[in-house]
């Protein structure tokens, strides 16, 4: 038998060789897999922001299934008191912004004649011959830009159309995963050799429960960050506060930056329309209201749900921006939430498991229709 000590290619060459090819066959893998997932980017997202959906509503429908409500008649009444809710919120903004926008405008007007005043009077000290040239400057820049302002405005029609069709492609999945969530699930296990069923059984129920708990966090998270900064603008008398605060709301579901851009959002409204002090207010307010979430709400709501590393947060941000613009960037910590728990729960003895979870190892359940919904649990 030939000794191993005896070949020609050092030990630790030998070794970086094993471990590159290893890493060469897991990039390309993943290369394939982002390359397939960008192609079925309008299939995927829509189904992924149904399961994050799904997440948030299954207690409110597991409740009035346990009070003998039928499961589809269930759906039914949560989506449609949720679709509800949701048009009513849009259409206030919408009386919101239609009644404040006038005002803004006045105040707009007041802030560019101030501007102009300064920059005539001011340390820079800017003739009405050089502010002329200037503003002529800016028009004759829109006017050469006209076709691809034009070109833009077509490309966003057709992207609202797009987003519409994919909104209609979540709110259908939606209400299978919702009605049948338990009996997809199961048929999903059918493609897992029967020896690897339980603990994958384990594993995707423990994601879903992650991504539930996450996305129930972020929301009471946001609210709390929406009702304060709003009630500092509403004080403050920003104008357009409602508008703002929904913004805020929106904002907090990416993680990092997304409270802190809207909140600077609301910071730019302020100086514009209050002034520098109020503005400085309006900053120490959401600083302020940033505080409290990252230092009472997150840790509260979310730590003990998600167990993500902070460096992990931001990390799997960036690289979901990076990839697909702001729709990574608001899947990408979820996703990373539910693959760290699924792989905990793969790697997990069974003794590991908390009590009330099925355990690998354990005998199967029995995965029918009748068995519970993930979103039980």
């Amino acid at each position: 038998m030939r000794d191993p000590g005896s070949s020609p290619v050092p030990y630790g060459l030998r070794v970086a060789a094993a471990v590159s090819w290893r890493l060469l066959v897991v990039a390309a893998a993943l290369t394939v897999l982002g390359f397939v997932a960008t192609r079925l980017a309008s299939v995927l997202v829509p189904v992924a922001v149904a399961l994050l959906l799904a997440g948030l509503f299954s207690p409110a429908v597991s409740w009035l299934a346990g009070r003998k409500v039928p499961r589809g008649l269930a759906t039914a009444i949560v989506l449609i008191v949720g679709i509800a809710l949701a048009g009513a919120v849009v259409t206030f903004v919408v009386i919101t912004v239609t009644v404040g926008m006038p005002g803004l405008i006045d105040q707009v007007t007041v802030s560019l004649t101030d501007l102009h005043t300064w920059l005539r009077t001011g340390p820079l000290h800017l003739s009405q011959g050089q502010l002329d040239e200037l503003l002529g400057n800016l028009t004759a820049m829109l006017g050469r830009n006209k076709s691809a302002i034009a070109s833009g405005a077509v490309t966003t029609a057709v992207t609202v159309g797009e987003l519409l069709a994919e909104g209609l492609l979540a709110v259908f999945c939606l209400i299978f995963f919702l009605a049948q969530g338990n009996t997809i699930w199961a048929f999903v296990l059918r493609g897992v050799p029967a020896r690897l069923r339980q603990r994958v059984d384990v594993a995707g129920r423990s994601g879903f429960t992650t991504l539930a708990h996450y996305i129930r966090g972020t929301a009471a998270v946001a609210f709390v960050d929406a009702a304060g900064i709003g009630l500092g603008l509403v004080i403050i008398g920003v104008p357009l506060a409602a508008p703002l605060s929904t913004l805020v709301f929106l904002g907090a579901f990416v993680p990092v930056i997304g409270s802190v851009i809207a909140g600077g959002i609301a910071v730019l409204v302020a100086l514009v329309a209050n002034g520098v002090w109020a503005a400085v207010v309006v900053l120490a307010v959401v600083v302020g209201v940033m505080q409290v979430e990252s230092h009472v709400l997150q840790p509260l709501l979310l730590g003990r749900a998600v167990r993500l590393h902070p460096l992990a947060v931001v990390l799997a941000l960036a690289i979901g921006l990076v990839a697909a613009g702001i729709v990574g960037a608001l899947l990408a910590v979820p996703l990373l939430a539910v693959f760290s728990s699924g792989v905990r729960s793969l790697t997990a003895r069974p003794e590991d498991h908390p009590p009330g979870r099925t355990a690998p190892g354990a005998s199967p359940p029995k995965l029918d229709s009748r068995a519970p919904d993930p979103g039980d649990r």
